[in-house]
C-alpha cells in the first residue's frame, strides 16, 4: 500500500504542477518506498553525515535521506522542480542549488555549505547518460568525498563491480576498482519507475581508495588501461604495441618477465596485475612531451 500511495503521490505532484518526466534529463522516478529506504541503508548514512544528491526530482529519496542524515545539499538542474523541493523542504537541513553539477566546483559548494567536520556521501538516482561523467568528476575532482551510493542501468553496474574472466569485465571495471572498492548493493526491476524506463537498474557502492603514488601518472594509466581492452578477443600485445610504440617481441619478453604469458589477454588481468605492468611499462616506453 505505502508504494501504492507514493507511485500516486509522484502523478498527483506531476498532475498538479502540469509537469511531466523529461527525457532530456533522463527523469525516472522511483515510487517503491521499501527499495528508497534500502539505498538509505545501503549509504549508511547517519545524524552525522552530511548527503550530496544529484537530481532529487520531486524528492523521494531526498525526503528519507533529510530523516536519516545531518543535512543534505541537493543539485537540481530542472527549473521546473526547484519550487516542489522547496516547498516540500523548508528547513534548514535542505539547501538546494539549481545548477548541472557537472559545472560545479563540488569542494567549493561542501566548504560553503556542509559541515566540514563531516562525513559527505554522495547518495543519487544518477540518469543514465551521465552516470560515468558525474562519478568521474567527483574521483577526479574532490578530495572530501569518501563514500559514491548510485542507481544506475543495471549494465553499467555489473561492469565496475565485475571480476576478471567474466563477460561484463572491461577497462571501466578496472579504472573504477582500482579507483574505489566497488561493490553491487542491489538490482531495481524497471517496474517501479514512474515513467518505466527500458532496462533495470542497480544499485553499487564505490568508497574511494587512496590512489596516491600508486601509478606514476594516473592520466596515462586510464589510457593504458583502455588500450589494453581496445580489442576483447586480441592479446595485451596486439592491444598494447602500438599504444607503447614497442615491437610486440619486446613486449612479449617484457610480459613474460613479470610473470605473464606472452598470449595473456586483457579480460584475464586483475587491477594489481595492470598497476604491475604500467610500472614496470611507464618509465622504458612513455616518452616525455
Amino acid at each position: 500500500m505505502a508504494n501504492i500511495g507514493k507511485a500516486s503521490k509522484i502523478k498527483d505532484l506531476l498532475n498538479t504542477n502540469k509537469l511531466q518526466a523529461k527525457k532530456k534529463f533522463g527523469q525516472n522516478f522511483l515510487v517503491d518506498q521499501n527499495i528508497l529506504k534500502k539505498i538509505v541503508r545501503l549509504s549508511g548514512v547517519n545524524e552525522e553525515t552530511s548527503v550530496i544528491e544529484i537530481g532529487p526530482g520531486l524528492g523521494s529519496l531526498t525526503e528519507i535521506l533529510l530523516e536519516q542524515s545531518k543535512k543534505v545539499l541537493a543539485y537540481e538542474i530542472d527549473k521546473d522542480f526547484i519550487p516542489i523541493l522547496e516547498q516540500q523542504f523548508l528547513n534548514d537541513k535542505f539547501h538546494l542549488i539549481e545548477d548541472d553539477f557537472l559545472k560545479r566546483d563540488v569542494d567549493s559548494d561542501i566548504e560553503h555549505f556542509l559541515t566540514l567536520d563531516q562525513e559527505v556521501v554522495v547518495v543519487s538516482n544518477l540518469p543514465y547518460y551521465i552516470t560515468t561523467p558525474i562519478i568521474f568528476k567527483i574521483l577526479e575532482e574532490s578530495t572530501k568525498i569518501r563514500r559514491m551510493v548510485f542507481m544506475m542501468q543495471l549494465e553499467v553496474a555489473r561492469r565496475m563491480t565485475s571480476e576478471p574472466s567474466t563477460k561484463d569485465y572491461n577497462a571501466l571495471s578496472v579504472i573504477i576498482q582500482y579507483m574505489t572498492h566497488a561493490s553491487f548493493g542491489m538490482k531495481i526491476p524497471k517496474t517501479v519507475f514512474i515513467p518505466e524506463p527500458n532496462v533495470d537498474s542497480a544499485v553499487i557502492v564505490l568508497d574511494r581508495k587512496s590512489t596516491k603514488d600508486r601509478v606514476l601518472d594516473q592520466q596515462h594509466f586510464i589510457r593504458f588501461v583502455k588500450a589494453a581492452f581496445t580489442q576483447r578477443r586480441k592479446t595485451l600485445v596486439n592491444n598494447l604495441y602500438t599504444f607503447l610504440n614497442v615491437d610486440k617481441i619486446h613486449l612479449i619478453s617484457d610480459l613474460e618477465h613479470l610473470g605473464y604469458e606472452g598470449n595473456i589477454r586483457a579480460e584475464k588481468c586483475k587491477v594489481e596485475d595492470f598497476i604491475k605492468m604500467h610500472t614496470y611499462f611507464y618509465p622504458r616506453y612513455v616518452v616525455s612531451e
